[in-house]
């Protein structure tokens, strides 16, 4: 009979062809999948050359652009042709290019590329994401990821865990991303070091994918080696008709030894940020008011999902940013962009004078799209606020939910939605846009006119034919 095992250790042990597994235990494991970027590829594919020449598998091999692209220089562009040129002469058949790419971390979940049980080495740190869908993931050095590549194969020691058992109903406004912030404030940077985090509890079991999503990814901002979720009916609905694979549901077993219990009461989380210079440096929200921000940060491979587009829009809908403050919004896959547009979201934001970008990782790790100058302070919906982590090395980042920032860039310090005033409800038939004539001299307001047949037949020829053919409808 087999040893009581938690979930990390049962997946673990199935990739190792083994009945069991142990805490402390080495073992070699089959990979599901081996992930790159285009900081961390180049290093990957050159030990894969030297140690095979060939990828194991050409579609259990991901390669996804993120960080510094649509390419921000020379060295930028030179590092995304070694992964573009690698992809192609190896046909990896998960090979993002710009235009289809995404953060990856979203993106891979989004695309069904990663599912329940698989084991997933990313040359990325927050590869932890992928165990919000029940998969053991974790980042690895890019010569790790070259061998696995190359192989198939990774060595693990197997580690503990710890399990966080969440219960009771989160308050309005408490997120996903309070929830892991606040955990981290308790056990700090190390207090999961090369330990798996498995997160249970009816206010885990409440959440949707996308926060859950969040919980998992900040798993190694405490030090874990995995932050897993068990599999339910929320992650089902999610896989069900996106997963490339079949996948398999993994639990702890009920009498399976784990290096600490630590029971939560979900009434306690409160919208929190995580103050400079460590993600475990957190207060209350409600406490940092008296920070005056110059810069907001809505995206990354924590928040950039739809629901985080959702939540920021609906605080800054009718509202605009105070003029002191840049409010940079990234939303993470072409798919959640288009999702913006379709919803109106983007409306959203140009009216409240956001600047909205293309996916990409660059201001999170301080590449590029928000760079913070000497002394200056940004909140951000990211997950690392280490020294100089955006720009210079006396500038500040402040960790929150996409809801706090949103609202924080509004108020021009730390706020909550509740601290705005209310917001500027637009007519019902006011504008989307304003169309000027070419010579600037007549503006005609969209709110003035109601559709294309409503056309003057002496209307001047700027406005309603020549080169701007514009469908009226589609702007009201």
């Amino acid at each position: 009979m087999t040893r009581p095992m938690t979930m990390a250790e049962k997946i673990l042990a199935a990739h190792a062809g083994l009945d069991e597994v142990s805490p402390g235990q080495l073992i070699e494991c089959d990979l599901d999948l081996v992930l790159a970027n285009d900081v961390t590829a180049p290093i990957a594919i050159r030990t894969c050359k030297e140690v095979s020449g060939t990828v194991f598998d050409k579609d259990k091999v991901i390669l996804v652009p993120d960080h510094y692209v649509p390419n921000k220089d020379i060295k930028s562009a030179e590092q995304a042709k070694i992964v573009r040129d690698f992809a192609r002469e190896q046909e990896v058949s998960h090979f993002y290019e710009v235009g289809c790419m995404g953060v990856e971390h979203a993106l891979l979940p989004e695309q069904g590329v990663v599912g329940a049980g698989d084991l997933v080495i990313g040359a990325d740190s927050h590869t932890c994401t992928y165990g919000a869908l029940g998969a053991f993931s974790t980042g690895v050095g890019s010569t790790d990821a070259g061998v696995g590549m190359a192989t198939g194969k990774a060595w693990f020691k197997v580690p503990e865990t710890i399990k966080f058992v969440v219960d009771g109903k989160l308050a309005e406004g408490v997120t996903g991303k309070d929830l892991i912030l606040h955990i981290i404030g308790m056990i700090g940077v190390d207090g999961a070091l090369y330990k798996a985090m498995e997160f249970t509890g009816s206010a885990i079991e409440a959440l949707p994918m996308d926060e859950r999503m969040s919980i998992s990814n900040m798993a190694i901002e405490a030090g874990g080696k995995a932050g897993l979720i068990p599999v339910d009916d929320v992650t089902r609905a999610y896989m069900d008709g996106r997963a490339e694979r079949p996948y398999t549901a993994y639990y702890s077993d009920a009498d399976a030894e784990f290096a600490e219990v630590i029971t939560i009461d979900a009434a306690d989380i409160v919208p929190t940020v995580s103050f400079p210079h460590l993600p475990s440096n957190t207060r209350p929200a409600a406490d940092s008011r008296d920070v005056k921000i110059d810069q907001a940060v809505i995206g990354s491979c924590t928040n950039g999902r739809l629901r985080d587009m959702r939540q920021a829009a609906e605080v800054l809908r009718g509202r605009t940013v105070h003029p002191d403050v840049r409010c940079i919004v990234i939303p993470a896959t072409q798919a959640v962009w288009q999702a913006c547009v379709d919803e109106g979201l983007m409306d959203i934001f140009m009216a409240a004078n956001c600047a909205v970008s293309t996916p990409t990782c660059g201001p999170c790790l301080g590449g590029y799209m928000g760079i913070l100058a000497a002394g200056e302070r940004a909140i951000a919906t990211t997950n690392r606020n280490f020294v100089g982590r955006m720009g210079d090395p006396t500038s500040e980042v402040y960790l929150s939910s996409p809801a706090i920032a949103a609202a924080s860039a509004v108020a021009g310090h730390i706020a909550l939605p509740e601290d705005l005033p209310p917001r500027e409800e637009m007519p019902a038939n006011s504008a989307k846009a304003s169309v000027l004539a070419t010579d600037g001299a007549i503006a005609l307001s969209m709110a003035d006119v109601a559709s294309a047949d409503d056309e003057p037949e002496d209307a001047p020829s700027g406005l309603f034919g020549g080169t701007l053919n514009i469908n009226l409808n589609d702007l009201i």
